[in-house]
């Protein structure tokens, strides 16, 4: 299953569903296939499914990238799954997808290094602004990237994981086009204007810039004023990451 990624663009996120109830672990399925970006790499319903699923994909060189993780299994609890995969050494990032609320519980999973936490019952905003804060993360602090980060890097790629996630979608904005606002900037090669990305979208200048601006305000896009042209100086957004 796939989340629409352009051939000749970044790979997809490879996802790991960990759910034990059939229809939920469906529901989550789907949800992450709806998000460019993203791919679903298995499901598995317990955590010895789970634990078999990471293995195998690190063995055929097609690894999980990314374990959506409930904590409340059949065989063994959720925290258990979460230290034993980073035990293994494997580089795989986890994200608790739980109804599970409590404060020793959500602390326990801090302890082992998530990179979020989702409380059920959420709506697929909720859901899609986790994500998107995650793969903001991903790719600024990419394990293949060349080179340093630089503090402001560091600073913008972990305020990713919970701007994101703590917003959400905006009243009045529909997670589709900011998904697909985000997919244009994410693989153009030069900055857009509003105005330039309304004609390729079919909607308003107004439109255009609201969704810039919160993406600018939510640290995905940097923007600066266009220099050469006559008249009134116009802002062009870039992907950030």
């Amino acid at each position: 299953m796939s989340g629409g990624e352009v051939t000749g663009g970044p790979r997809p996120v490879r996802v790991l569903v960990v759910e034990d109830e059939e229809l939920t672990a469906a529901a989550h399925a789907e949800y992450v296939a709806r998000l460019d970006g993203f791919e679903v790499a298995a499901t598995a319903r317990n955590a010895r499914a789970a634990l078999e699923a990471v293995a195998r994909s690190r063995d055929t060189g097609r690894p999980v990238d990314l374990v959506l993780l409930d904590m409340n299994l059949p065989d063994r609890p959720g925290l258990d799954v979460a230290r034993l995969i980073r035990g293994s050494g494997t580089e795989v990032d986890i994200m608790v997808i739980s109804a599970a609320n409590d404060v020793p519980t959500v602390r326990a999973a801090a302890t082992t290094g998530i990179v979020g936490y989702l409380i059920k019952p959420f709506a697929f905003a909720d859901f899609a602004a986790k994500m998107r804060g995650y793969r903001t993360y991903r790719r600024a602090l990419s394990a293949g990237r060349p080179g340093a980060v630089a503090q402001d890097e560091v600073d913008r790629a972990l305020a990713a994981l919970h701007h994101d996630a703590s917003v959400g979608v905006p009243k009045g904005m529909a997670p589709e086009t900011l998904d697909r606002i985000t997919k244009l900037l994410r693989e153009g090669d030069r900055a857009c204007s509003a105005s330039e990305l309304a004609e390729r979208l079919g909607i308003s200048r107004v439109t255009a810039r609201r969704y810039l601006e919160h993406l600018a305000r939510v640290h995905q896009v940097t923007r600066a004023p266009r220099h050469g042209q006559a008249g009134r100086p116009e802002l062009e957004y870039r992907w950030s990451s």
